[in-house]
């Protein structure tokens, strides 16, 4: 037997129950991977919380949770190349990553080895928000010159973007809470209050006008740069659905690039890109984790052990 966290019903964290299961095993094509670390997003709470979220993404109860994972390959099934036992590797499964073993089956499946130099807890934060944060960008295109609104700035992916964004020469502009803002000063971002007003508040901040904006939590960020003449094609989401306000344009990590996260490792092992874990919980506290993580006040990623 293995432990997984397991949900039957839709609700908040206190649906989230780490039991006994079957231990699963590698089929033909399959890899097994002994998960170490499993780091959340927000995508997860929202799909155990939301039936109609989960169905967004072909998810039923009762289900797994989580999506990011790193651990240590320990069952290669026949026919599967590029993969060895002992390998360390990270990716995304998901709806069933926080558990101690999760079988995939790769390509289809996002699954890479893990660079040396890159600890297992800061690889299992990388698999979905790590892309999502440059399919974002990617869709504006931020370049020298540009003023970038990032909404969710001290969130999950918004840690990854607002570090892309300077790296690729913008000024960054990210909403917060004000409790966050020195955090975000960290990473090269000028803080702002999200809530009513955003607009004007930003507009006192950058006279020169916004060039560029992603949202990373709902549509309050895109309204604003809609309203601060932001062109829609240089306006992205991730969390906004399949229709967006004002015809600014819908992405998420299935849009990223192949080299997506090539182009994060890479940042990460030149010291260009810091991952920040803001707090690690064991996998039986998790129902703590997913509150802490769900609040909104969290200063980078949160990751759970196994």
């Amino acid at each position: 037997m293995s432990r997984a966290v397991i949900y039957e019903t839709f609700g908040g964290p206190e649906v989230l129950e780490v039991r006994e299961v079957p231990e699963p095993h590698a089929a033909p094509g399959e890899v097994r991977v002994r998960v170490t670390a499993a780091g959340l997003n927000p995508m997860d709470w929202g799909i155990a919380a939301r039936p109609e979220t989960a169905a967004r993404f072909g998810i039923t109860v009762p289900s797994g949770f989580g999506s990011d994972l790193a651990g240590v390959v320990d069952e290669v099934g026949d026919g599967v190349t590029g993969f060895s036992v002992g390998d360390r590797v990270y990716g995304a499964a998901l709806g069933r990553s926080v558990a101690d073993f999760v079988v995939v089956r790769p390509p289809a499946d996002a699954l890479w080895p893990t660079p040396e130099g890159i600890s297992d807890e800061v690889a299992s934060t990388l698999g979905v928000a790590g892309a999502t944060a440059v399919a974002a960008l990617a869709a504006i295109g931020p370049r020298s010159g540009d003023t970038v609104l990032i909404g969710g700035a001290a969130g999950g992916v918004g840690v990854f973007a607002v570090q892309l964004a300077v790296l690729a020469g913008a000024t960054v502009i990210g909403t917060a809470a004000p409790g966050t803002f020195d955090f975000l000063r960290q990473l090269g971002a000028e803080p702002v209050a999200y809530g009513p007003g955003l607009a004007d508040r930003v507009r006192a901040l950058a006279p020169g006008g916004v060039s560029a904006a992603t949202d990373l939590f709902g549509t309050e960020t895109a309204e604003a740069a809609l309203a601060l003449g932001v062109p829609p094609e240089r306006i992205s989401t991730i969390a906004a659905g399949p229709n967006p306000p004002g015809g600014v344009r819908a992405t998420g990590g299935f849009d990223a690039a192949p080299d997506a996260l090539q182009q994060v490792t890479d940042a990460i092992l030149a010291g260009r890109l810091t991952v920040p874990v803001a707090e690690v919980f064991p996998v039986e506290r998790i129902r703590d984790a997913v509150t802490v993580q769900a609040g909104r006040h969290v200063h980078g990623k949160v990751v759970v052990t196994l």
